[in-house]
């Protein structure tokens, strides 16, 4: 497979709170994961990179073939695991008190996709020459909007975009989303934090995708758009490409 991972600080802050990765399993499967730390600069750096850590060392011990079911079990405890350590973290710390963190993770085989997410950072599935958003904000204004208090408009511009209804680690138990996809080969899989959806519409990241330019080419001008905007926000991305690696190289 053909892969892309980028974060970046942005133009305002001082320290980046989100973290992430493209990690491999003994068995040639891919996990991309987009985490965005929240509760202080400190706090949010804990929070996103012990879940980033904790998935990878747990992703890339796995030796077994997966199935979807396998799949997405693995990504529940994990997330329900990881989700328990970082509650009791930031309870034993002062410091770290109020720490947690968005969430979205996909584990990639030759056939199958299963994504997983908790809080407002995205998945995308490229297909076809179409972008298709395959999670759903958990923030109070995606629900303000759901039920037709917002039009989109208003939701786009809202100064409260921020609030997650939400996240991993703030809670003792969690609820996490999950959807399983087919795919197949030149399909693509898009994680994002909100530093770049708020930003980059999502008709510009289809553009972008549509280019006859290089992945890791498309994926530093969705993240230079989202600088060129303002940068007020950390922006991290993703991308996991469904093509043998030795034509990802061509």
């Amino acid at each position: 497979m053909n892969t892309v991972f980028l974060t970046d600080t942005g133009k305002v802050r001082e320290h980046n709170e989100d973290a992430g990765g493209v990690f491999v399993n003994k068995t040639g499967d891919y996990l991309a994961v987009v985490a965005d730390g929240m509760g202080g600069h400190q706090a949010g750096d804990v929070a996103s990179q012990m879940t980033t850590d904790m998935l990878r060392e747990s992703f890339e011990g796995l030796n077994e073939t997966l199935t979807p079911d396998k799949a997405g079990k693995w990504l529940e405890r994990a997330f329900q695991e990881i989700n328990e350590k970082v509650f009791e973290q930031a309870g034993k710390n002062r410091h770290l008190q109020g720490m947690g963190t968005t969430l979205v993770a996909v584990v990639c085989t030759r056939s199958f996709i299963v994504i997983t997410h908790v809080g407002d950072s995205r998945a995308y599935l490229w297909t076809d020459q179409e972008l298709q958003l395959k999670t759903e904000d958990h923030s109070l204004v995606n629900e303000l909007k759901k039920s037709g208090q917002l039009t989109a408009q208003e939701a786009d511009n809202h100064p409260q975009k921020n609030i997650l209804t939400r996240a991993l680690g703030t809670e003792v138990s969690l609820k996490s989303e999950q959807t399983v996809l087919e795919w197949k080969k030149g399909d693509a899989v898009v994680l994002c934090s909100d530093g770049l959806t708020n930003k980059v519409t999502d008709n510009e990241i289809e553009q972008t995708l549509s280019q006859q330019s290089s992945l890791r080419e498309q994926a530093e001008h969705l993240v230079h758009m989202a600088k060129d905007r303002g940068g007020e926000d950390n922006i991290t991305l993703a991308v996991v490409e469904n093509i043998p690696l030795e034509e990802g190289l061509m």
